[in-house]
């Protein structure tokens, strides 16, 4: 792209930052975790009316308040553009994470902190950064002529829970996200300073399994040695879920499928992940093939007595939080039955099993011959000087992606954002980097130019 055309845009970009900091600060305040089990809803709620306002100001039209069917909030709005021009869709989420172990942060979850040249904050990256992106590329482009395409945004307020609740509002609805062009904002770089579009994304699927054995708990110096115990029985079911090399192994499910393009050296993910000194990587195969091309799955928690104050005791009932990552190329339906099926026929002693599905989300696979991406392209090569664009896989899940591209089958599909490895989303101390924020922002709005541009030939 020309520099007549970046220079200015980076410009007014790096003098939005302080800006972007502030409001960024402003929105991991709320402790906005979609379960009212673990947080007032009320907290949901301020951080939609924060979207909302946000959007009303930067000129949006319709802005609304969405109750989606989870019974959670999105927020919408939509900014029309010059006459014949495309819309593009601008997604992100508020919803974030629980923080974890409060104590295990360097600094408060939800107060914004810089250090080491990051800011720390539930959400920074995942995904209240990626909001704070779309707003200051937007603002980039109306202090230089103007926004050049139509555009919507949809912010979710429940994506971190899996619920659906945006999806199925798109369906009852689906003229109200329709667009030429979609841009999520919730993927990010294969690591800081290298330009990264994410082509894949895997699906989940989300449940509960709980293990019953006896009518109640039994005094364990009495009745113990056979006595079945519930919390036993669990823990065999939950370890025939994986191989002795640690790789998944779901009965029926394939998992031997390769990925072709970029790959995660070995000792680059051990790094990243921050993996001991002496432990090994589980499954077979090549990193990118495990994470981004092969199901994962994973126990998120076990309801059973704690250490401290356990009693000796049989345990008559036990249950877990199963997830289970699906490859593209894999129905997240049919690999919850599967899943099901293994976890009912793997209950030693006659224990009874029941599986309750919490949550599920499609695989994805974007096209990138389309020419958004030959715009992305050159955007970020812009932004990035020195840098061409790399296409990546990831291991994460992003329902809305098939829903969106069901409805809109024309609809061109990008996935960008801020969650390179550094940010550790999900963990303690998660961070975002103002620099890769500063040159995503600056990237977006060249893409929009470049993709408006090309769409008037």
């Amino acid at each position: 792209m020309e520099p007549a055309t970046v220079a200015p845009l980076a410009e007014t970009v790096a003098s939005l930052l302080p800006r972007a900091r502030a409001e960024l600060a402003e929105l991991v305040a709320f402790p906005s975790v979609a379960d009212p089990a673990q947080f007032p809803r009320s907290d949901c709620e301020a951080a939609a009316n924060w979207v909302a306002d946000a959007l009303r100001a930067e000129g949006f039209q319709d802005v609304a308040l969405l109750d989606t069917p989870d019974g959670t909030q999105s927020v919408y709005g939509y900014l029309p553009g010059p006459a014949g021009a495309p819309t593009v869709l601008l997604y992100a989420h508020y919803d974030v994470q629980p923080p974890l172990d409060e104590s295990a942060w360097l600094s408060p979850p939800f107060e914004l902190t810089e250090r080491d040249g990051r800011w720390y904050g539930r959400g920074a990256a995942d995904c209240k950064g990626g909001l704070i992106m779309h707003l200051t590329a937007l603002r980039a482009l109306k202090a230089n002529g103007g926004v050049p395409v139509g555009v919507k945004v949809i912010v979710e307020g429940s994506e971190e829970q899996g619920t659906g609740g945006l999806e199925q509002y798109a369906e009852a609805h689906p003229e109200l996200l329709a667009a030429d062009t979609v841009v999520i904002g919730d993927t990010g770089n294969f690591r800081v300073g290298l330009p990264t579009v994410t082509a894949t994304l895997r699906g989940m699927t989300l449940v509960r399994v709980q293990v019953d054995t006896l009518e109640g708990n039994l005094h364990s110096g009495q009745f113990g040695g056979a006595a079945p115990d519930a919390l036993a029985a669990l823990i065999r079911i939950l370890d025939s879920l994986r191989a002795e090399d640690g790789s998944t192994t779901v009965e029926g499910l394939a998992s031997d499928a390769s990925w072709e393009g970029l790959q995660y050296p070995e000792e680059e993910f051990r790094k990243d992940a921050k993996v001991l000194g002496g432990v090994g990587l589980i499954g077979s195969g090549t990193v990118s093939d495990r994470i981004w091309s092969r199901p994962a799955v994973t126990v998120l928690g076990i309801d059973c007595p704690p250490v401290v104050g356990a009693t000796p005791s049989v345990q008559a009932g036990a249950r877990a939080l199963v997830s289970l990552r699906v490859p593209p190329g894999t129905d997240a339906a049919g690999a919850t039955k599967l899943l099901a099926a293994h976890l009912e026929a793997k209950a030693p002693w006659g224990a009874r099993v029941a599986v309750e599905q919490i949550g599920q989300g499609q695989p994805f696979r974007a096209d990138t011959t389309s020419p958004a991406y030959t715009a992305m392209s050159a955007a970020m090569r812009a932004a990035y000087p020195g840098e061409e664009m790399q296409t990546a896989g990831q291991g994460g899940s992003i329902p809305l992606c098939n829903t969106l591209a069901a409805l809109y089958p024309d609809a061109e599909i990008l996935l960008i954002g801020l969650s390179e490895p550094e940010a550790r989303i999900h963990a303690v101390n998660e961070s975002v980097s103002p620099q890769e924020l500063e040159r995503l922002s600056l990237t977006e709005a060249l893409f929009l130019l470049k993709y408006a541009a090309d769409a008037r030939g």
